[in-house]
């Protein structure tokens, strides 16, 4: 799998996921939002050049914000969403970031685990954040200090 920037020609097939993949899912305006505003926007690309995921990022004032990651469902559990969030860590210690922040909703187990594996911890919780099918649902906001070493050791984790 390869990580390359997102384009604009991409939009269509990324909204298409994120609606496959989330209850409240972004739009398509957003993601394009996001790649006006300059954001680190990435996506995981299959040899077939097949889109399998993405990751969009802001960075600033030392602190990096990881705003959505996404995995197509039958691309899960194979290191791919490890690897573009490796990825998307790795960027924000390039553009200066030495805190990471995320939410991730209280339901998701699997990208708590995630998270968690990396070295993310728990410093918070955003009630009613996510929209959902039922209503809302409360975010955990989770932290990680970043430095070279450390995505380093990300890195050379989710190549092994």
């Amino acid at each position: 799998m390869k990580v390359r920037p997102m384009l604009a020609e991409d939009l269509d097939a990324v909204a298409e996921m994120e609606a496959h993949i989330s209850p409240g899912p972004w739009t398509r305006g957003i993601f394009r939002d996001c790649l006006q505003a300059g954001y680190e926007a990435w996506v995981l690309e299959g040899p077939d050049a097949m889109l399998t995921g993405f990751g969009v990022l802001s960075v600033g004032a030392a602190e990096a914000h990881i705003l959505n990651l996404g995995i197509a469902p039958t691309y899960r559990r194979r290191g791919h969403g490890r690897q573009m969030l490796a990825h998307l860590l790795h960027r924000a210690v390039q553009l200066g970031a030495q805190r990471a922040f995320l939410e991730v909703r209280v339901s998701n187990a699997g990208a708590q685990n995630l998270y968690r594996a990396l070295g993310f911890h728990e410093i918070g919780v955003r009630l009613n954040y996510y929209r959902n099918v039922e209503g809302r649902e409360d975010a955990l906001v989770l932290s990680l200090l970043l430095s070279h070493s450390q995505t380093d050791r990300i890195s050379h984790a989710q190549q092994g």
